[in-house]
């Protein structure tokens, strides 16, 4: 959808309220399933399977957008997927499931959320990008920057922390 949105930049707006109602929704399934007494492992498995195709959407439909070079966009996709994947991995090899970090799920949808809207206002007032020490980026740009360092930091302090959690089993 943001594909198309350069001559569109109104999508901005409408992209970051379906990252917002996804968000909501998400947050609501698992408390539903449980107050009703429907929380399950196929639950809590399809719930992180719809999450991280909800992950390859937003992040994919900024980075192949008129507002973002796609490397960087692809950079971002690592650092969230393998945020995520470090999370579940330690939980399959018998540690504990790691939700901590810099940069969560809800961190994500937040930020997802925001910086759309943020993009969306600068483009209105004539400030579409910022030079920052000679680079010339977009306000996407400095969302998927941050995706993609702090994604890959949280993935590599989940593995640490799996893996000494791993040396008390």
């Amino acid at each position: 959808m943001l594909y198309l949105s350069y001559d569109y930049h109104i999508l901005l707006v409408i992209g970051a309220l379906v990252v917002l109602i996804s968000g909501y929704f998400d947050a609501l399934d698992g408390k539903v399933a449980k107050l009703a007494g429907k929380a399950s492992k196929r639950g809590d498995f399809l719930d992180h399977v719809f999450d991280r195709y909800a992950d390859v959407f937003m992040i994919g439909g900024v980075a192949l957008s008129a507002w973002c070079n796609p490397i960087l966009g692809a950079l971002a996709l690592v650092g969230v997927l393998l945020t995520s994947y470090m999370g579940t991995q330690a939980q399959a090899v018998g540690a504990p499931r790691l939700y901590a970090g810099l940069l969560g799920r809800a961190d994500r949808v937040v930020l997802s959320t925001l910086f759309p809207i943020i993009q969306y206002v600068m483009i209105v007032l004539g400030y579409s990008s910022i030079t920052v020490l000679g680079i010339t980026v977009t306000w996407l740009e400095i969302m998927v920057i941050y995706f993609a360092v702090v994604g890959n930091l949280t993935a590599i302090q989940r593995a640490i922390v799996t893996w000494n959690n791993m040396k008390e089993m």
